[in-house]
């Protein structure tokens, strides 16, 4: 009795200790030793938990090495269960003396759609509430549909002419600047929330074209939840610098994984050594033979960026390097796209972001609209506490 409770404080502990317990696949565990250098593989057979201690291996009990894997999958689970939510806003009051005692009033005819009009009881005043959508003619449910087809395939002048058919009369053009303002504040607004990432990366790059021209994009991927962390476009594949991609992931999740998945590209290794190793233990594990087949493999990454051609295809080549049509598919792909492989949730949901509302476009700008006009005053519960 006693040794069974000694087993479980020192697997506790083990637990405790970051980067001890490393997680390769949802299978394959590696366990650091509390008495050398050295790990135990711990894996996950139809039998149970087996061990590569002698302790498990020659007493057939469950050692310490078990107990910490279990312990750590227990603690992973209850963090996935810490969510951030981001709700729709429903702004009711009046803006003249704030009153809440508004009804509708009759629509509000644009030549691109009709507003819903608010007439207010205690001053008499009539408005029309638009939040993060003021001084544009057509209304939100047009702009968030435009960029629901802009990235999930369709080009420009079909997203346009979809648009007619709906009797909004806009330009190609005006897709393309709808898309580039409300990218460029919800990417203000989504990088303040910090994602709940594993301790497990996989970096690759993509080739694609800008003005023509052979660019690289690379990008930082999670291996639990697929959350694309970070990005970066470069003038060539296995020389230029990488390093701000690699700072940029770190910044945004908090922390340096506990592996981190690449192919034997150079500027990945360099790029690993100046940001994320570090002279003391535990330390990033960064793993450069990948294959296709078995362990260890960057299937998760190729499939990614199966994706992103998909979407690039249609786009023939970007007009700048500095578009914000990339910082559009990274949102849609963590924020908005639902993952087979995630059980038909975000990557954001795996992370303890949850985006409520059936048009998650308009919750996000929504909220993003929003913020400024809290800065001098508490924040309120539509808007997640980060």
């Amino acid at each position: 009795m006693q040794t069974a409770n000694l087993r479980e404080s020192r697997g506790e502990a083990i637990a405790k200790r970051f980067g001890w317990v490393r997680r390769m696949d949802e299978h394959f565990y590696k366990v650091h030793s509390q008495s050398g250098d050295f790990e135990y593989e711990v894996m996950s057979t139809e039998m149970g938990w087996l061990c590569s201690c002698p302790d498990a291996m020659f007493r057939g009990s469950k050692c310490k090495h078990i107990i910490a894997v279990e312990l750590s999958y227990i603690l992973r689970k209850i963090v996935a269960r810490e969510q951030v939510t981001i709700q729709p806003i429903s702004v009711s009051n009046c803006p003249s003396c704030n009153s809440e005692n508004v009804v509708k009033h009759g629509l509000r005819h644009n030549k691109c759609g009709d507003l819903q009009r608010f007439s207010c009881k205690g001053c008499g005043s009539r408005f029309v509430v638009n939040l993060g959508f003021e001084k544009v003619h057509s209304t939100p449910q047009a702009i968030t549909s435009a960029m629901q087809l802009y990235f999930t395939g369709e080009s420009l002048r079909s997203v346009q002419k979809f648009l007619r058919l709906q009797g909004v009369n806009v330009s190609h053009v005006c897709v393309y600047k709808w898309i580039g303002k409300y990218v460029k504040l919800m990417e203000g607004y989504l990088d303040q929330i910090r994602p709940q990432v594993s301790d497990k990366w996989r970096t690759d790059e993509l080739y694609l074209k800008v003005k023509g021209n052979r660019k690289y994009l690379f990008a930082m991927l999670d291996d639990e939840t697929r959350f694309w962390i970070a990005q970066q476009i470069t003038d060539n594949k296995g020389t230029s610098d990488v390093r701000p991609m690699f700072r940029a992931a770190k910044e945004r999740a908090g922390k340096t994984p506990a592996i981190l998945i690449s192919d034997g590209a150079h500027n990945f290794h360099l790029a690993y050594n100046r940001e994320y190793w570090t002279h003391f233990k535990p330390r990033t594990e960064h793993i450069r033979d990948v294959h296709f087949a078995g362990h260890p493999h960057n299937n998760k990454m190729e499939r990614f960026n199966g994706e992103l051609r998909d979407r690039e295809k249609t786009m023939r080549s970007l007009k700048t390097s500095e578009t914000q049509i990339l910082k559009g598919m990274q949102i849609h792909h963590n924020f908005i796209r639902a993952h087979e492989g995630l059980d038909g949730r975000t990557p954001a949901e795996a992370c303890g972001i949850k985006v409520e509302g059936d048009n998650k476009w308009l919750t996000i700008i929504q909220n993003a609209s929003h913020v400024p006009k809290l800065n001098s005053e508490k924040k309120s519960g539509c808007v997640p506490q980060i």
